[in-house]
């Protein structure tokens, strides 16, 4: 008898291994699971095995397989499964409808009857827990301590490598992410101009660095018709994938209306009512849409949540802080939109736009950028090519926040009037 049971042993022993050696064979998840569900009804003997894995975000153990039936998900702390899930423990139960954790609600979907059930943590590295391991129906009988003793080394195997598998699952995602988001950026940035414009008696720059991969602000330049220069500034709220689709159709629905007309009040109009349809209540876009006359120096513009907008007066030294004069867009179907202000650029002028990413960055100590220093670096360097006052504002913004990272989306557009 002691033959016969000593050469179990080693055949459970070399079935161990040999499971053992196709987990660390696997490339997939999911064959893998299926590995250690066949493993578990091989090795203990028994009908089915299902194993179940730690959704730590949703608090619920779910499984991928199960032998026989459809994906299953509850509870972390529910059941048997949740028990031992909690505890550590393993949980063997000689007979199910006798147990009151058992829920036969499966038994009843299925047809299948459930007599005994045994239940292992499945730990990986550290002790920590990736799910459970549940075996049902041992074959000739309830399992005993033989069986929990296999079903534990089998467990400590499945779950190392079940949590090997997932983090390398983990890792390959966040690699497609990446290269997702790397793409996304590539487009998103080829759709802002490549080069500032060259505009007669004016000198004029964007600039746009985003918080994340891709961004939820843009700038752009409409070409001019007659002596009307188009230009554009938007920001959606928020900030990387989602604001960058946002930001995209309100750039693509701007640059379609402005062919068909150029009127600022009904552009805005039609792409608000537009937007009002497809985006979410929480959802909208701030934008500045202005045209510039060449030939009488004014500068028309809309704007809708977008402020403040700062106009420095070469002549007097003056800086004026004006606000925004209109709603953002997206948010009121049917609203009717008018030119909020036309502004004289005279001779060494300049016209600042920047997003609430520059205002609104905050240093260690929470204090914000804010309004006062743009303007005051604006007067001191008015006299600055437009690109190099937006650098000069950005590293000031950079000395200030002293380490902190970017928290919103940076954009900028400064219009200088060359002097006679």
């Amino acid at each position: 008898m002691s033959g016969s049971r000593d050469q179990q042993v080693l055949a459970n022993l070399k079935l161990l291994l040999e499971v053992s050696r196709r987990m660390g064979a696997s490339t997939e998840l999911q064959p893998l699971l299926e590995n250690v569900a066949d493993a578990g009804c091989q090795v203990l003997q028994c009908e089915r095995a299902t194993v179940f894995l730690l959704d730590r975000d949703r608090h619920e153990l779910y499984s991928k397989v199960a032998t026989g039936v459809q994906e299953i998900r509850f509870p972390a702390d529910k059941g048997i499964s949740g028990q031992v899930a909690t505890t550590g423990q393993v949980s063997n139960v000689p007979d199910a409808y006798a147990d009151p954790r058992f829920n036969p609600d499966i038994d009843r979907s299925t047809g299948f009857r459930t007599r005994n059930i045994l239940t292992v943590p499945l730990n990986g590295l550290q002790e920590q827990r990736i799910g459970v391991l549940q075996l049902l129906n041992k074959r000739g009988g309830p399992f005993g301590e033989e069986d929990e003793e296999l079903a534990l080394t089998l467990g400590a195997q499945a779950g190392v490598a079940l949590q090997r598998q997932m983090l390398l699952d983990q890792y390959a995602e966040k690699l497609r992410i990446e290269r997702e988001l790397d793409i996304a950026r590539d487009i998103q940035q080829q759709l802002l101009p490549r080069e500032d414009p060259r505009v007669p008696g004016y000198r004029i720059a964007g600039w746009n660095k985003p918080a994340d991969q891709t961004g939820g602000d843009c700038y752009d330049f409409l070409e001019a018709r007659g002596n009307r220069f188009g230009v554009l500034l938007a920001d959606a709220t928020g900030h990387g994938i989602t604001a960058a689709m946002c930001i995209s159709q309100f750039r693509s629905l701007v640059k379609a209306t402005a062919r068909l007309s150029d009127d600022l009040p009904r552009i805005a109009t039609h792409v608000n009512d537009l937007l009002a349809e497809d985006l979410p209540n929480d959802r909208f876009v701030t934008a500045f849409l202005g045209a510039l006359d060449l030939g009488n120096h004014e500068l028309t513009y809309i704007a809708a949540g977008q402020g403040p907008l700062l106009h420095y007066h070469h002549a007097s030294g003056r800086t004026d802080v004006l606000p925004a004069g209109d709603v953002p867009l997206g948010i009121m179907e049917g609203h009717l939109f008018e030119v909020s202000n036309q502004l004289d650029l005279a001779p060494g002028d300049v016209f600042c736009l920047l997003t609430d990413g520059f205002y609104e960055w905050a240093r260690p100590d929470t204090e914000h950028f804010g309004e006062d220093r743009v303007v005051e670096i604006i007067r001191a360097n008015a006299a600055l090519p437009p690109d190099r006052l937006i650098q000069h504002i950005y590293q000031s913004v950079l000395a200030f926040a002293s380490g902190t990272t970017q928290a919103d989306d940076l954009t900028a557009i400064v219009i200088q009037r060359c002097q006679d």
